[in-house]
């Protein structure tokens, strides 16, 4: 397992498990569609590696657009 996902310093960073999850998960397809690694250094890592290092390096955010469409259609 990766050390650094046992720490809370990583959910703390982006606002929580859940939010985490959502990331980890959005930036490791990317990966595996052929974006490039962020961070140096990342021959050798696994996809999941690198996303993690991302995130702690703060190459990678959340975002928490504001755009949310009105169900009802009406501002």
């Amino acid at each position: 397992m990766i050390e650094e996902l046992k720490s809370t310093e990583i959910v703390n960073k982006v606002g929580g498990r859940f939010k985490l999850t959502a990331l980890i998960q959005k930036r490791l397809g990317e990966l595996m569609d052929g974006a490039r690694p962020l961070i140096e250094n990342a021959e050798g890592k696994t996809n999941m590696e690198i996303v993690v290092q991302e995130i702690l390096q703060d190459k990678i955010t959340i975002d928490m657009g504001t755009d949310i469409p009105n169900k009802r259609g009406k501002e």
